[in-house]
């Protein structure tokens, strides 16, 4: 079973920014498909990840920290990530 953790008040700053909640987040790793880009312009390495949830497209920011899933970011997929996955999944 995946863990995942996040700060709580980014948590917050989240939700009221792109309206997205991090437990919805989770449910991005169920195994669907997922674009998945590596990141290294900050002091850890963090994955950008976009899938269809709701059908929408939607990406999540997120690093790997002993062991569990850290969520940054959950918001709605900008366009270019939008046309990365779907040419994944066409």
């Amino acid at each position: 079973m995946v863990e995942f953790e996040w700060v709580e008040d980014k948590q917050l700053s989240n939700l009221e920014k792109h309206k997205r909640d991090f437990f919805d987040a989770r449910d991005m790793f169920d195994g669907r498909s997922l674009f998945t880009t590596i990141n290294l312009d900050h002091d850890e390495v963090r994955m950008v990840s976009t899938g269809v949830q709701s059908h929408r497209h939607l990406t999540v920011i997120w690093s790997v920290r002993e062991a569990r899933i850290r969520l940054i970011s959950f918001r709605r997929a900008r366009n270019a990530e939008e046309r990365n996955h779907r040419a994944l999944c066409s």
